[in-house]
């Protein structure tokens, strides 16, 4: 039987990649740092997956095994032995992996001089192969680095599965559960594989990836945003409820309306492609089953108004195409207004805006220096601060 290994068993781990992989044939090897993840794997040899939508589905992974990401030289020779491995450990932990991937290589190419091994990068990180890539080749002999720019690929990817917050009463009965939406489609940069792209449920190769993760970047994960800031502020709790608001849904067709012409404008994107994509995020986002909360969409404000990520990104995008964002600025003052008490960089943000001001957020933070887009989002924001159900509109 075919074996992957998967660094990272958390919701996408299990919830996406292991879903793809055990339906296409693979005996999975988890590798994670969380020791009673690890042990509960082992001891259930199982987990509960469900698939929520109008109808649920209810499915079992197994034929996998788990191993603790400090046990290194069992999981370099898992590393060796396979053809197929896929990160899911989250953008800041990728780098930890590097040490271990190069272990693993060295054995292979040892071992199997004309092998090759796919890693396949699952991270909302642009580049994330490029730096990778990097890590491991630093702690590669000279033979084993030619061993590695001919055998081994390091594949991009843009990961849009969409996880759900399980309640305690589940969590208690089924400490292992994940619940996520049946969205399973995962794009693939082609060129990046060694031999042929593996047959995995899902894939979608790509001959030029880049668009798709501005696409994922700019539009998904831009409108996802747009939808938790108004929503919080309109007091919703769950993405499905921002959907019903009237005032909200509006600024959302703005939005994308916006993102959706730069970025046909910038990528020679087929029209009724990315015409299909909005309009599966908009069914996607009306998921009452999935019961995705505004809070874990807004989560981290200050990464996500960042300089190239969602917000200043699709800004920065659309001023490039001469589209000015003016629905993108009532995301961004939103995102200002966004005070989450058990978010410690929305409190993090409130600091900086009470001490420097919005100019300084802006400009510093997002790195916005267009003067009308500046203009507009200080005015929106003193508007939200002064109207209390600026987003209440039903």
């Amino acid at each position: 039987m075919k074996k992957t290994v998967i660094f990272g068993a958390g919701q996408i781990g299990r919830g996406f990649i292991g879903d793809i992989c055990s339906s296409s044939g693979y005996r999975l090897v988890f590798v994670d740092a969380v020791k009673e993840v690890v042990d509960l794997l082992n001891l259930r040899k199982e987990y509960p997956l469900w698939l929520l939508s109008e109808k649920k589905v209810e499915k079992n992974i197994r034929g996998f095994k788990a191993l603790d990401f400090s046990l290194l030289e069992e999981v370099a020779e898992e590393v060796s032995e396979v053809e197929l491995v896929f990160t899911a450990v989250g953008a800041n932990n990728l780098a930890s992996l590097a040490p271990v991937l190069a272990e693993g290589i060295k054995r292979k190419s040892d071992r199997q001089k004309g092998s090759h091994i796919n890693v396949v990068i699952c991270e909302n990180l642009l580049g994330g192969s490029k730096i990778l890539r990097e890590k491991v080749e630093k702690l590669l002999s000279p033979a084993r680095k030619t061993y590695l720019r001919k055998n081994v690929g390091f594949v991009e990817t843009v990961v849009s599965r969409m996880v759900a917050p399980i309640p305690d009463i589940f969590r208690e009965k089924h400490p292992l559960l994940v619940t996520v939406e049946p969205y399973n489609i995962l794009p693939v940069a082609k060129k990046d594989f060694k031999g042929e792209v593996p047959g995995i449920n899902g894939f979608y190769p790509v001959e030029n990836i880049f668009p798709y993760e501005e696409l994922k970047l700019f539009v998904h994960n831009l409108a996802h945003a747009a939808l938790a800031y108004t929503g919080f502020l309109a007091g919703h709790t769950f993405i499905w409820e921002c959907m019903e608001n009237k005032r909200i849904y509006g600024i959302l067709e703005g939005v994308l309306k916006e993102t959706r012409e730069a970025i046909m404008r910038k990528h020679d994107f087929d029209r009724q492609e990315v015409d299909d994509y909005i309009a599966d995020l908009y069914s996607r986002f009306r998921n009452r089953a999935l019961n995705d909360t505004v809070n874990r969409v807004g989560r981290d404000p200050l990464r996500k108004m960042g300089e190239k990520d969602r917000i200043a990104g699709a800004m920065k995008l659309c001023l490039r195409q001469n589209i000015f964002p003016g629905n993108i600025c009532f995301v961004m003052a939103a995102c200002l207004c966004y005070n989450y008490p058990e978010d410690k960089t929305a409190l993090q943000l409130q600091e900086i805006l009470s001490d420097k001001g919005v100019d300084y957020a802006i400009k510093s933070i997002a790195l916005i220096d267009d003067g009308p887009v500046i203009e507009k989002v200080k005015a929106i924001y003193k508007e939200i601060k002064s109207d209390s159900s600026y987003f209440k509109g039903a």
